[in-house]
């Protein structure tokens, strides 16, 4: 998606809005019907077993470290593991999935392995003094998996061990990179002189599956190149490469003796969004860099195609970011009779496509103070905007947002739902103060807005918007709201994290960190977003203790859930974990999938 000549984010390219859209319980009793939603709920729990509804069976698809190729000596043995198994196994902390249908009972499983707990993996762990078999495992443990999916008529889905479709990439594979970033100065390194080539994936978090190509986003991928060993954050960074026996992955580079030589600030320069074409898995995955965030943050893209362009949603996770809601990527040439995105492993380095990036104002006015993103303000060509995108995104004007982590389009209403998961230094001293967008003090449970593009055209520069969710229990959480719906009605969500829709247009959500907020275990919700229920929020599916229920994904039919079970028994260590999910031995991650006894549509 690059472009020709000097890409500019300026005032008319802010993304506008004053008037917030109406969710009134009156509005919502006249709306529609119910959606199909008439399962019954389940309640938090603290159980160290996956919990769904009445009438639902859940089992384990697949674990870390199980095999996905055909070559000896790759089984799972915990304690016993090389890299080279692990490159050829299932990877950790799965994260992201994408479903692709490939035929009838047939389809690809995607999953990001974003990162890793080191002190659940290894016996008699020492974050002070890693081995460097340690750190070689947890780099061959990153990365992404592409796995092939059966469905038996009576035992549900399975995996395919050897499948030709089955694939692994790694923290220290190789991918290029592409897009206008590509050979830019800024993503030169001693190791890679020409900025070509960057190692791997790492913190891999969201995703978009545009036809024939799966699109993963790394996320928060600056921790990987500091100079700390420092837990502050949930996410670890692996250890630092001071010495050789400590080696740190760097994009770019390999080991420690060529990270002295390599400019840090180029380092973080070369992550972002990575393209995989489903069609041809041996082809090497490309690092694109377009319109990507830059330090701690996510890219999270396409999401709705309008006469020929392509119209990526985006968000920055992080606390305070700014949220770069709408991007679009216009082809100088005429695009396909079938209207459907290039594969992203079609477009060469060098790409002729245009793009335009807008990025979002949702207090309203006025508008004063806004500036350009030109070579007077620190970006010199398009290259640079695409690798510093948050600042360009902050020196318009983007509103700061609570932790953004997904932002989706409604297939069926052609609405955009952004996920605030929560943010508890809002408003506090030196912090983003509280808007009409982000209305609590210190937000620990986070809030989910609802974007209207005017006229339904996903182009366009200005949208409505609105609070759809603002998350919490409301028997002890002051201003919660769900929608219009009775709050006494609804079941307690904190921490929204990644979302789906159905074919009814009905919202499912994950969370990630009930545990710290309820102190029960993370789950799955399911509300409509229109009709006489809109805004009743339901808890569908529980996860573990210390398991984050990191992402979901309905089967195109929607007879199948998928759930991502990430890092069980986070917060302990082997030696005392709190989870033993899911074998009742040591903690695993993993992929679940939920159907309806005797067959039938998710949520019904």
């Amino acid at each position: 998606m690059a472009a020709a000549g000097l890409f500019v984010l300026s005032t008319s390219s802010v993304a506008r809005s004053a008037k917030a859209l109406s969710g009134t319980a009156t509005e919502a009793a006249t709306a529609g019907v119910t959606k199909g939603l008439t399962f019954s709920p389940i309640s938090l729990n603290g159980e160290d077993k996956v919990v769904a509804p009445a009438g639902y069976t859940s089992e384990i698809l697949i674990r870390w470290g199980d095999p996905l190729f055909l070559d000896p000596g790759t089984g799972f043995e915990f304690g016993a593991q090389s890299a080279a198994q692990q490159e050829r196994q299932f990877g950790y902390n799965n994260d992201w999935m994408g479903f692709i249908p490939l035929a009838e009972n047939r389809a690809l499983l995607c999953v990001n392995h974003e990162y890793t707990n080191p002190e659940l993996m290894f016996k008699g762990y020492s974050a002070d003094a890693p081995t460097r078999d340690q750190v070689d495992y947890e780099l061959a443990a990153h990365g992404f998996s592409v796995v092939h999916l059966e469905r038996h008529w009576k035992r549900g889905w399975r995996y395919t061990m050897g499948a030709w479709h089955n694939r692994r990439i790694t923290g220290t594979s190789t991918t290029r990179l592409t897009g206008p970033a590509a050979g830019h100065p800024l993503v030169k390194t001693s190791a890679d002189p020409d900025g070509f080539t960057v190692l791997g994936m790492l913190n891999n978090c969201w995703r978009a599956s545009p036809v024939g190509t799966v699109l993963t986003c790394e996320e928060n991928f600056n921790q990987y190149l500091l100079t700390t060993t420092s837990t502050r954050t949930r996410r670890r960074r692996l250890p630092t490469a001071v010495t050789a026996s400590r080696p740190r992955r760097v994009n770019g580079s390999g080991s420690a003796s060529t990270v002295a030589s390599t400019s840090p600030r180029n380092r973080t320069n070369r992550s972002g969004s990575v393209g995989l074409s489903k069609s041809t898995p041996t082809t090497p995955a490309r690092c694109h860099a377009s319109a990507r965030p830059s330090g701690a943050s996510s890219t999270k893209p396409p999401r709705q195609c309008l006469r020929g362009t392509a119209v990526p949603w985006s968000t920055a996770a992080t606390m305070n970011a700014s949220t770069t809601c709408t991007s679009s990527s216009v082809p100088e040439r005429p695009t396909p009779k079938t209207g459907r995105p290039t594969s992203i492993s079609s477009i060469p380095a060098r790409s002729t496509w245009r793009s335009s990036l807008t990025t979002a104002r949702v207090h309203g006015f006025p508008w004063s103070g806004v500036k350009t993103a030109s070579p007077g303000n620190g970006f010199n060509d398009q290259g640079e905007v695409c690798i510093k995108t948050r600042l360009a995104a902050d020196l318009v004007g983007a509103t700061k947002m609570d932790r953004p982590e997904d932002i989706q389009t409604n297939p069926v209403n052609g609405k955009v739902y952004a996920v605030m998961t929560n943010n508890t230094q809002r408003g506090t001293s030196g912090k983003a103060p509280v808007d009409a967008a982000n209305p609590r003090v210190e937000n620990r449970h986070g809030h989910i807005i609802e974007l209207s593009p005017a006229g339904g055209d996903h182009a366009s520069t200005t949208f409505e918007w609105g609070l759809f969710l603002v998350c919490g229990d409301p028997a002890v959480d002051k201003g919660t709201y769900f929608g219009g719906f009775d709050p006494a009605l609804v079941s307690p969500i904190s921490s929204p994290d990644n979302i789906a829709f159905d074919n009814a247009g009905n919202l499912w959500i994950s969370t990630d960190g009930q545990t710290n907020t309820f102190k029960r275990n993370d789950g799955v919700y399911a509300v409509p977003v229109e009709g006489p229920e809109r805004g009743f929020v339901r808890q569908f599916f529980s996860g573990v203790p210390g398991g984050e229920t990191a992402a979901l994904i309905l089967s195109d039919t929607n007879d199948t859930l998928f759930v991502s079970i990430q890092h069980p028994a986070e917060g302990s260590t082997l030696d005392k974990p709190s989870s033993t999910f899911p074998d009742g031995k040591e903690p695993r991650p993993s992929v679940v999938f939920v159907m309806k006894d005797g067959g039938g549509v998710i949520g019904s």
